[in-house]
């Protein structure tokens, strides 16, 4: 695949897919500080408040690595 003379690197294409990675900090923000999510209650099928946050994370942050592949790729 030919990306073009090496002169083309710095496109402006190439810096607007740069601001897709930016998502990627979203769950290291969310999950950052522990005190700030470290409580029992309000709870989720049983589960305490501190548990259920950090599963959901899970779920987001695959949610928001697949939207930064496909944009990017």
């Amino acid at each position: 695949m030919d990306n073009g003379p090496a002169g083309d690197r710095g496109s402006g294409d190439q810096r607007s897919k740069r601001w897709w990675y930016l998502l990627l900090l979203l769950p290291f923000v969310g999950l950052l500080f522990p005190p700030m999510y470290a409580f029992v209650e309000p709870r989720l099928f049983g589960f305490p408040f501190f548990y259920w946050y950090q599963l959901l994370w899970l779920f987001i942050t695959a949610g928001l690595t697949t939207i930064v592949f496909r944009a990017t790729r």
